[in-house]
């Protein structure tokens, strides 16, 4: 895709201001870093990093038993939340592999918003659409709102300047107004930290950021890129669609299945997932941790001597633990345990890494 047909999401003329850097990111141009992705990250770990993510898609599944229909379609069970939380799923193929990992925020019985990646907002609709039944309608709302991440443990301190609401269990949500202008904000993330995740309208986002990076600031964070949101869900070992997650990987090989309602009646991929489950996933996800100089990335070989034993599906340098860190699939025929070495082949030299079981660091959620 070439720069000219990548989308621009509503504050593009912000983040050029705050002099991004950009890259092609899931058919959009995204900010990559402003000052830094070392720096960035580690404000989010010690204070407080702002990012907009609205590039990510949304939708709106509308109509009498919409959050019936959705129960049926997607693997997470909705019946164990309620209206006003959230709830991580998984939209499955009927091989169980993932089309695309999603948030779905429970409104009503009769309305569910969804919050898919952005280069399967197109596929996730699409497969709803076709399969709603009469009476309820999916809407594609990706230019509808923006997405903005708070993120750190003085995120409630930045929401709490704005006058929006911060004292909510994670994974709720609750509407609010800032300014007269609508905003929903709920208590997740994709860094492991303390934080938020704020909805505002798309003809809104550019008042709502300023605001942020106001507050932001004068708590001692900045705005931060997908440089550092790749750093920070990598260390916690949150899968990313495309890496750790794909329509060739299961839940079950991800480490995901528990978003999946096992005694669901039904859901896309059931079936294969349950025979997957019953004979055992023949790969899974764990953690390297390099014990040598060397940055991991994506697609590198692991080997136990000359033996391949999986692949890598991230890779990236941890600033908070100042080493190599990946994700892989690792063989199960290959019996590897947790503490066990392994050596990742990178770029031709063998780098030395032990096997952990994610996150590489403590989240700090709650």
């Amino acid at each position: 895709m070439t720069d000219e047909k990548l989308l621009q999401g509503p504050i593009h003329a912000v983040h050029v201001e705050l002099g991004a850097t950009f890259a092609p990111f899931g058919g959009w141009e995204m900010p990559v870093s402003y000052a830094g992705t070392v720096g960035e990250h580690t404000a989010v770990r010690s204070a407080v990093g702002l990012f907009d993510v609205s590039h990510l898609g949304k939708a709106t599944v509308k109509g009498a038993g919409a959050a019936a229909f959705v129960n049926s379609a997607l693997t997470n069970d909705l019946g164990r939340i309620r209206p006003g939380k959230a709830q991580y799923t998984l939209c499955c193929t009927p091989e169980g592999g993932v089309i695309d990992d999603l948030i779905a925020y429970y409104v009503s019985d009769d309305e569910i918003f969804l919050v898919p990646n952005a280069a399967n907002t197109a596929s996730v609709v699409a497969e709803m659409q076709k399969t709603a039944p009469e009476g309820i309608t999916v809407t594609d709302e990706h230019r509808g709102y923006a997405v903005f991440a708070v993120q750190g443990p003085k995120s409630a301190e930045v929401l709490k300047a704005l006058g929006l609401p911060t004292d909510m269990e994670y994974m709720a949500y609750a509407d609010a107004e800032w300014d007269g202008r609508p905003v929903r904000v709920c208590r997740t993330g994709y860094t492991g930290e303390h934080g938020y995740e704020l909805l505002p309208r798309w003809d809104d986002a550019e008042a709502v950021f300023r605001a942020l990076v106001a507050q932001v600031e004068a708590a001692g964070g900045q705005a931060a890129g997908l440089g550092a949101r790749d750093t920070l869900r990598t260390e916690m070992g949150y899968p990313l669609h495309g890496h750790e997650l794909s329509v060739d990987i299961s839940p079950l090989q991800a480490r995901t299945g528990w978003a999946v309602g096992w005694k669901k009646p039904e859901f896309w991929g059931k079936s294969a997932l349950e025979q997957e489950k019953a004979a055992g996933p023949r790969r899974i996800l764990l953690g390297l941790k390099a014990l040598d100089r060397g940055v991991p990335r994506q697609g590198q070989n692991v080997m136990r001597g000359d033996e391949l034993v999986g692949e890598t599906t991230s890779g990236t340098f941890s600033p908070s633990l100042k080493v190599g860190i990946a994700l892989a699939l690792l063989d199960t025929a290959a019996d590897v345990k947790e503490g066990d070495v392994l050596e990742l082949d990178v770029r031709g030299r063998r780098v030395r890494c032990e096997v952990v079981r994610p996150p590489f660091v403590e989240p700090h959620t709650a």
